[in-house]
């Protein structure tokens, strides 16, 4: 597609009437559309806000007020209304803007985000932060439905019953989670209550009767009526004012009811209803399937989520104890075919991971064998739950992390280069790195069974595998070609697929498949003590894979050569994952190059 720039001044934006900011919209809209096609990126959920973006960007000031998005992937027009319309089209790629909200990269981005739950918190800090060094300005949380039950945002909403001033949530309803509220009355009541008429009118009243009973009796009313007809009024217990329902996509609706806001202090719930993939017809059908898009808008292929999905439903096809849960990515982990299955055995709990992980405990405490198919990067929020409500108990639950490694253009937020890390430090915990979907099965059969938590980490995309192996116990290692001068010691298919390539380049590599990475396999390490060793993992070098080793070495005793590639310590941005891995030397190249110089 030819993608045109959607360009317009802060001056010009501004002075734009209601039909020139729906004609925007469009060339915005159009723009999204032409950009995911050719780089891939989060389409449908962009599609939803783009009108609801515009209106907030015309009615508010920014970026002296603060928007903040939560998940933030829904932040494009935002992106190009924030002077970033002629970098657009470098979106997601190396040395281009960002998907998701950037600090570092406009001061209109209020608050680097990418996992969900966290824009109510962060607004609500921004307000305090304000109120305390005296300023004055405006903070908007833009937040989904579905992010909206994340137990962060619930935490940040029941913290306190009294909310700080102008604070506006506005929910992003695309009709999955939260009822409409179509009462003409209380839209009515809605206006009245935010109106500056309706301010003037009380403060009125109250400079001629005063305080009493006349004042108190039309206050209490209107409250009353409120409550009858609001099925929203417990958020008047959160500190909150709702206002709802609008449309997301009536302009002229839009930019009326946030210029009202704007002229009150009030803390303000705005519900908003929106479609997903609204103006893309394809993504309006099927929004979750272009919730994320490939270029050309291909599916995307993932032959270990596929795997991951097919050999669990063959396991549950066994044993009715088998249990699958996820956190909001049922499609995404492979779980598809198993709901469709076993619907009784299915559970997709939302963006609530901290949630899926104890639900799990308790399931396993109960005698069931529950799965947990979680995003590394989205894993790693459970951390607590992880440790002490399934390791501590030494519980059977098997948790499948899917795009374990570097992920490509999602960039920081979603980099799966942690798990290892922490994983590996926990008490009863096992964790493997299958070199193909074939080990992938055979690990899920032993993880299930094994009556103890494991954890089985997986890259996104396709599937190589150069060498079929033997059939071999998979708590133990595996040697893939003979004995040599050096030993690489690889985790994951892609590592393990970079030492093959240089073994058949440089002969005398010995190539083993680290494929249990806690515990190790000491009965190896002792074998091949004698040699050089090198070890490569997609993870930070800290407290992973290659840090185990060295920690074994260092206890045994003695002179031992261990070379680390892994991750630095350093923020991975966007970029194609073969980039990503370039640039920490996780490369046959770089590993022809450092066996050299050992040798």
């Amino acid at each position: 597609m030819n993608c045109k720039q959607v360009a317009v001044s802060k001056e010009e934006f501004k002075e734009m009437d209601v039909e020139q900011l729906k004609a925007l919209s469009g060339e915005i809209r159009r723009e999204i559309i032409e950009n995911a096609y050719d780089h891939g990126g989060h389409l449908a959920s962009n599609l939803g806000v783009v009108e609801l973006t515009v209106a907030l960007h015309y009615v508010f000031d920014i970026p002296a007020d603060k928007i903040i998005f939560d998940v933030g992937h829904q932040c494009y027009t935002h992106k190009i209304l924030s002077g970033r319309g002629e970098s657009f089209q470098t979106l997601r790629t190396e040395g281009g803007i960002s998907g998701f909200p950037c600090r570092e990269e406009s001061p209109a981005d209020a608050f680097s985000t990418g996992h969900a739950g966290t824009a109510v918190a962060a607004g609500m800090g921004y307000c305090y932060a304000r109120d305390k060094k005296g300023e004055n300005y405006k903070v908007i949380s833009v937040v989904g439905d579905g992010a909206l039950v994340n137990g962060l945002s619930m935490e940040a909403l029941v913290s306190s019953t009294e909310k700080p001033k102008n604070f506006i949530v506005v929910l992003n309803d695309n009709g999955m989670s939260i009822s409409k509220n179509n009462s003409g009355l209380y839209r009515m009541l809605s206006r009245m209550t935010t109106g500056s008429g309706y301010e003037k009118f009380k403060r009125g009243v109250k400079k001629v009767f005063g305080n009493s009973f006349v004042t108190k009796g039309m206050v209490a009313f209107r409250d009353y009526v409120k409550r009858n007809l609001n099925r929203h009024n417990y958020l008047d217990y959160l500190g909150l004012k709702y206002i709802g329902v609008v449309d997301g996509h009536d302009m002229k609706e839009l930019v009326s009811t946030l210029k009202r806001l704007k002229n009150t202090e009030k803390p303000i719930l705005l519900h908003v209803h929106t479609v997903k993939g609204k103006g893309y017809k394809s993504a309006e059908e099927q929004a979750e399937r272009f919730h994320g898009v490939s270029k050309n808008f291909e599916d995307s292929v993932n032959a270990y989520s596929a795997a991951f999905g097919s050999a669990l439903s063959a396991l549950a096809e066994k044993d009715e104890h088998i249990f699958a849960l996820t956190a909001g990515m049922k499609d995404g982990t492979g779980l598809k075919e198993f709901e469709e299955k076993f619907k009784n055995n299915f559970l997709d709990v939302g963006i609530c991971e901290e949630y899926a992980v104890t639900l799990a405990a308790g399931l396993a405490a109960a005698g069931l064998k529950p799965v947990v198919a979680i995003y590394s990067t989205f894993l790693q929020r459970s951390y607590d739950e992880i440790l002490h409500d399934v390791c501590l108990q030494n519980l059977n639950v098997t948790f499948c992390l899917d795009r374990a490694g570097a992920v490509g253009a999602d960039g920081v937020t979603h980099q799966g280069l942690y798990d290892l890390s922490y994983l590996t430090s926990m008490p009863n915990m096992t964790v493997f790195a299958p070199r193909n979907t074939a080990e992938l099965a055979k690990m899920l059969d032993f993880a299930t069974e094994k009556n103890a938590p494991v954890a089985i980490r997986y890259p996104n995309g396709e599937e190589e595998c150069l060498v079929e192996g033997e059939e071999t116990d998979v708590e133990r290692w595996e040697k893939l070609t003979p004995d040599g001068d050096i030993t690489v010691l690889a985790v994951g298919p892609r590592m393990v697929n970079a030492a093959l390539r240089a073994a058949e380049r440089r002969k005398k590599i010995c190539v083993v498949s680290a494929r249990c990475v806690c515990p190790l396999d000491t009965e190896m390490l002792d074998k091949i003590a004698k040699r050089p060793v090198v070890t490569m993992e997609e993870n930070v070098l800290r407290g992973g894979f290659g840090s185990s080793v060295l920690e074994y070495y260092a206890r045994r005793g003695g002179k031992y050569r261990v070379y680390n590639l892994a991750f630095e310590d350093r923020v991975v941005k966007q970029a194609s994952v073969a980039r990503q891995l370039e640039s920490a030397g996780l490369t046959t190249e770089n590993l022809l190059k450092v066996i050299e110089e050992i040798l």
